[in-house]
């Protein structure tokens, strides 16, 4: 007689009940990355609450934005930072139009042509080097190249040289995993018809990792305009806003920092606490918009999805 299907063994369930160690395992796991979280946030809340708790007292008056401490005495109260917010925002502008595109350029061509060349490693090696420079060494070519080699005077652009050692290596590294990660089935499917290489990379490629390219020159700008050793060794202090890169002594909102440290007490309360701490939270504020705005040009040069 034979067995009916009624009769035969069930099959075994493909999900079967996970076991009460997996459970404890998943659960220990999950606590870990929450904590590592937590270590990592922390240390970012409280340096930001402390900026804004010791800075907001100087950032909503509008002489902040608009004066400069030019007829303001180093110890009295008033004027603005608007001499350093000028210095800043011209020296960053500077340095990421020379280096945003020598660091695309050498993105591309590390991932689109160099592949394993020797050339190729050659110019890895040298970005892994420069990435390791510190900022001070990179003021100190600078300073002996452009000033003492070549006899030129010190001056905003000096800085804005200086600066481009550091944002360089940066804007490759980030531009260069941007572009490894698009797929190269993107790539095959342009040249299968019949596009060249030069367009593909201009019309696919580029366009296609844009978003994190953009992310990465902001780290890099990011980085750069809180520098404060090219300052102090390529270019002077002015209470006086200069808007001439080229020529005269020029402030920034680092340089404008450490003159007040050396000038005034850094008791709670005092002038140049309050500037100290005010020109801090400025510089947080430019950062945080400049990132804003790069992210919404990023979004509006993304390829579309329909």
């Amino acid at each position: 007689m034979s067995t009916t299907s009624l009769e035969a063994p069930a099959a075994t369930p493909a999900f079967q009940q996970v076991s009460l160690a997996r459970k404890v395992k998943n659960g220990f796991a999950t606590t870990l990355v929450w904590l590592s979280f937590l270590i990592a946030v922390v240390p970012l809340v409280w340096v930001l609450y402390t900026v804004v708790a010791y800075g907001i007292k100087r950032i909503p008056y509008s002489n902040w934005w608009g004066q400069d401490f030019g007829d303001v005495l180093s110890d009295e109260v008033g004027g603005g930072v608007l001499h350093a917010i000028v210095g800043t925002l011209l020296q960053g502008l500077v340095c990421a139009v020379i280096a945003v595109p020598i660091g695309m350029l050498v993105a591309i061509y590390l991932v689109e042509y160099g592949r394993n060349g020797r050339l190729a490693k050659a110019t890895t090696f040298m970005v892994d080097i420069l990435s390791g420079v510190p900022s001070i060494v990179a003021a100190l070519f600078i300073y002996a190249l452009w000033i003492t080699t070549l006899g030129l005077p010190r001056s905003g652009f000096a800085v804005s040289l200086a600066l481009v050692l550091l944002m360089i290596p940066v804007v490759v590294r980030s531009s260069e995993e941007m572009l490894r990660i698009v797929p190269d089935d993107l790539r095959e499917a342009s040249y299968a018809l019949g596009v060249p290489k030069w367009k593909t990379i201009m019309k696919i490629v580029l366009p296609t990792a844009m978003s994190g390219i953009v992310g990465g020159v902001m780290m890099a700008l990011a980085r750069v305009m809180g520098e404060t050793a090219p300052l102090l060794v390529l270019v002077g202090y002015s209470a006086y806003t200069n808007w001439d890169i080229f020529h005269g002594e020029q402030a920034a909102l680092p340089l404008l920092m450490n003159n007040e440290r050396v000038s005034n007490p850094m008791d709670p309360g005092s002038v140049g606490f309050d500037r100290i701490w005010g020109a801090a939270l400025t510089l947080v504020l430019i950062i945080a918009l400049i990132n804003l705005l790069a992210t919404v040009f990023a979004r509006l040069v993304a390829p579309k999805k329909k």
